[in-house]
């Protein structure tokens, strides 16, 4: 699996959403939602990181990774303009 892999996923679920699936309820909810979601994630993350297991604060990382890979579909940005900026940051 990969991050790209997982993005196609969640576009594959916007452009075709189904009932069941969270992705695409998501997407119905808008970007104010899945912006707040982000935000729960994050915070979430850092309870982890300062007082969880390994294995909750993995749980959480790969929570706030799908929501960002949600947001930046809502938004229309491919990771890989994510990747480019943080290439471009190493070689400055």
């Amino acid at each position: 699996m990969s991050i790209q892999w997982l993005f196609d996923l969640i576009e594959e679920r916007k452009h075709n959403p189904t009932e069941k699936s969270y992705t695409a309820s998501l997407f119905a909810e808008g970007l104010p939602k899945i912006a707040q979601k982000v935000g729960e994630e994050g915070t979430e993350v850092v309870v982890a990181a300062l007082a969880q297991s390994n294995e909750r604060l993995i749980e959480e990382v790969a929570d706030l990774t799908y929501h960002t890979l949600v947001l930046l579909s809502a938004r229309g940005i491919d990771p890989i303009q994510v990747l480019t900026e943080l290439e471009k940051r190493h070689r400055g």
